[in-house]
């Protein structure tokens, strides 16, 4: 039973201590239920805190590594094998101190059910950082299947009043595409002999032709994750019809599998077909990132242009992913985490104003800043984190990427960071427009129902306040001082690399 304790596997499977604790708590006591989901997450946080003071971030190899033999069956060596390192660090830190700000958000946003949602959202922790730590391809599967059942249940029975629908497609997709990814796993672990990933590495000898068929396999999957263009529909619709604590945890975390999964299983396992895919996926992230600013400007719903924004952006994680040089796949790494940051608050806040007028249009918000200046305060320097103002978080990311695709042998043009450089513009005209015609523009009827009125509408309080702190905190953080995330990354990814040289 010691193995319950190391490290890993505390932090993957605390959350299950909440959800037994929350089994024998009665459904009608909320504010309990509530505070015993926030009391597990942030315990949960701590105990991630503790892992990283105990990672060598000069090491580029898997640390703390949790490995039993799991499955001996039928010449199957399935091992229960964790492991961190540079390129899963800031995604595991990520995904534990997200969690407790989403289950803060939904202190008065959840009223019915709650006992069921915390149980479903701390699940969902589990799932999450199981995915980033599983080091052996079985488990990893097993993990990232597990991730779409708690996510179907909160947007079909917590979202908006096209949820189900929302919930099926966002199911189906991700379900077709694992389909080729199990294959996959299965073919190198019956003609490799292992399951696991450094044992796979370390074998090599898969033939070019091969790589290139488990390559598109494994892509399928993490691909409709990201997601890239043209397999982003599922998206919009499940950021929409998502509780508002979803909506963080999907574009916060859950998006970052799909480029993770292309980091550390597409880029290590396949080196020669990723050097021979880097262009087609280039022309897919452009693709995407222009793609993703011109829809995200036309949108009447602002959760929806959010929604949009993230094919863009996650289109420069994927360009700096296949630059396959230092600059390009620190930068994705880091980008990661920044998305995660800025595009979870823009939907904190977006839930915030939303759960008072139960409206989402652009358009009747306009004069907002006079009635709600805090919001309207907090809403800009999200909005400018998230266009990629120097300073700020996103600046850092998106110009290490253009740095690293500008001189990417792999693209072989510089054309490819030239096109995305438009995409900062296109992002500061629909974020700067979004501001204007909610902040600064003409009255909006909701304005117009305080001021004739007498309605109410409020300002951010004091719980709403805490719960954005910690992200404007980090966005700060990053932006002026991200030397202590790339030394982080930086071992880790130059023995990724060695590869490509």
């Amino acid at each position: 039973m010691s193995y319950l304790f190391e490290p890993l596997t505390l932090v993957t499977f605390f959350p299950l201590l909440g959800v037994l604790l929350l089994l024998f708590i009665k459904s009608e006591s909320k504010d309990t239920i509530r505070w015993t989901a926030l009391g597990t997450a942030l315990i949960n946080f701590v105990i991630s805190l503790l892992v990283l003071s105990m990672f060598n971030s000069s090491n580029p190899d898997l640390q703390l590594a949790s490995r039993h033999s799991w499955i001996q069956v039928a010449g199957w060596n399935i091992q229960y094998y964790l492991g961190i390192d540079g390129l899963s660090i800031l995604l595991v830190l990520l995904t534990t101190f997200l969690t407790p700000i989403a289950i803060l958000s939904t202190w008065t946003a959840v009223q019915e059910r709650v006992k069921d949602f915390m149980v479903f959202f701390l699940l969902l922790e589990v799932g999450m950082l199981g995915v980033f730590l599983a080091q052996d391809l079985f488990l990893f599967y097993i993990f990232w299947e597990f991730t779409l059942i708690p996510m179907y249940f909160l947007i079909g029975i917590w979202g908006g009043p096209n949820r189900l629908y929302a919930a099926v497609k966002f199911f189906l997709y991700t379900m077709a595409g694992s389909i080729l990814m199990l294959l996959a796993i299965l073919w190198l672990g019956v003609n490799q002999g292992t399951f696991t990933v450094p044992d796979l590495v370390a074998k090599g000898g898969i033939p070019a032709d091969l790589q290139m068929w488990l390559f598109v396999a494994f892509a399928a999957a993490f691909a409709i994750k990201v997601p890239m263009w043209p397999l982003h529909s599922w998206l919009p619709d499940a950021h929409v019809e998502a509780p508002t604590a979803g909506s963080v945890i999907l574009a916060g975390v859950l998006l970052k599998m799909g480029t993770y999964g292309f980091l550390r299983f597409n880029l290590q396992l396949f080196p020669l077909a990723a050097v021979r895919a880097a262009p087609t996926i280039a022309v897919l992230a452009v693709i995407g990132i222009l793609y993703g600013a011109a829809v995200s400007y036309s949108q009447k719903d602002v959760k929806k242009l959010v929604a949009y924004s993230s094919v863009s952006h996650l289109g420069f994680v994927m360009l700096g992913l296949f630059a396959l040089n230092a600059q390009g796949v620190e930068g994705a790494i880091l980008q990661m985490i920044n998305h995660g940051l800025s595009t979870g608050a823009l939907f904190l806040l977006v839930g915030m104003i939303y759960e008072q007028t139960h409206t989402r249009e652009i358009a009747v918000y306009g004069g907002l800043w006079k009635i709600t200046p805090v919001f309207g305060s907090l809403m800009l320097i999200v909005a400018l984190s998230s266009m990629g103002l120097p300073g700020l978080n996103g600046f850092v990311g998106e110009f290490t990427i253009l740095l690293g695709a500008f001189g990417s042998k792999a693209f072989g043009t510089p054309w490819y960071a030239i096109l995305s450089a438009a995409g900062v513009i296109l992002a500061a005209i629909y974020i700067l427009y979004m501001f204007q015609k909610m902040f600064l523009g003409p009255v909006g009827s909701i304005v117009a129902d305080v001021k004739h009125h007498g309605h109410v509408l409020r300002d951010l309080n004091a719980r709403e306040i805490i719960t954005l702190l910690p992200l404007l905190v980090m966005i700060f953080w990053i932006g002026l001082y991200p030397a202590p995330f790339f030394n982080l990354i930086a071992p880790a990814v130059e023995k990724l690399l060695i590869a490509f040289k």
